[in-house]
């Protein structure tokens, strides 16, 4: 049984083949079955379990999230995601679970923001600073020839960080500044773990996309209802954003909002070509909340990338 750690999962799969990996499966329509994610709590300490199939094979994401993490050393969020394969599903890998979530994560938001965005993008904003939002700093700049990358984030050193690695392995012009730089964005990704709005949605210009990817639950937010109310909204699942994300579940319990104002989900942009941006001035949300075949896909690419070296 093979083990990839962090490092060799980047190492073997860059960005671009990751987002490649998920749209060929989307739009060859070989979706499998996925069943909702579930939560197990226990204080303020979660595990997640992730189960689907796809092509005779399986896999499990493990995952466990404890806040308190950080002040003891460690990543806030770990786990395993371990691979079955075909014929019988025999166990064949264990991959590190914090790297294959944030390269899944960014690559799904990266097929979104290819389909969903203006194509002459070019102005970039992240709200976070972690791994999340470094993965989707690869992500749209595989996209995209970016002009300027603005990090926005509430440690700023945190931010500074960021913005360095922007410039420094990417070679962008990158800077630090508050949430008010929306003001000027053409693709916004928010990468937090924030329960309040990270931007007000009265700011956001004509023709903006915006990638929101860590209201995983429905007592967290990162967008407001304005910004939701005021965009096409497109979904990996509409079960499973509505029962789960929080920024759709606030806009549509304290605004009015309507779910079935979803424009599509990433299946239908993405396999049955549904258009979604009909004009330049429209502004676009990918709501995000991760679903297991995401997982199961790159895994599955990172084990038949060669490895490292080789």
């Amino acid at each position: 049984m093979q083990v990839l750690d962090h490092d060799e999962i980047w190492e073997r799969l860059p960005m671009s083949a990751a987002i490649g990996a998920l749209e060929e499966v989307i739009a060859g329509g070989r979706l499998a079955a996925t069943p909702p994610r579930q939560h197990v709590h226990a204080g303020n300490q979660e595990l997640l379990l992730m189960p689907s199939f796809l092509d005779g094979g399986g896999g499990v994401k493990l995952v466990g999230i404890d806040p308190d993490n950080p002040a003891r050393g460690l990543p806030r969020i770990q786990g395993v995601f371990v691979l079955f394969d075909p014929p019988g599903l025999t166990p064949s890998a264990v991959l590190d679970a914090r790297a294959l979530t944030a390269l899944r994560t960014a690559a799904v938001s990266g097929l979104a923001t290819r389909y969903l965005a203006r194509p002459d993008a070019s102005r970039l904003v992240i709200l976070g600073a972690g791994p999340q939002a470094h993965a989707h700093l690869l992500a749209m700049h595989a996209l995209f020839e970016l002009s300027e990358v603005t990090v926005v984030s509430r440690t700023r050193a945190g931010a500074e960080e960021l913005a360095a690695r922007a410039r420094e392995e990417l070679g962008l012009a990158a800077v630090v500044a508050g949430p008010e730089a929306v003001a000027d964005a053409d693709v916004i990704c928010t990468c937090t773990t924030s329960r309040t709005p990270v931007f007000d949605g009265a700011l956001l210009p004509e023709g903006v996309h915006v990638n929101a990817v860590g209201a995983y639950r429905p007592d967290m937010q990162e967008v407001d209802a304005t910004t939701v109310a005021g965009s096409a909204v497109v979904v990996e699942s509409r079960e499973a954003a509505l029962a789960e994300s929080g920024d759709l579940i606030v806009a549509a319990r304290e605004a009015g909002w309507d779910p079935a104002a979803i424009t599509a989900d990433l299946v239908e942009v993405v396999r049955d070509g549904v258009a979604v941006r009909t004009a330049a001035a429209q502004r676009t949300l990918f709501e995000s909340v991760g679903v297991a075949f995401e997982d199961l896909v790159i895994a599955r690419a990172v084990l038949e990338a060669p490895a490292s070296g080789s």
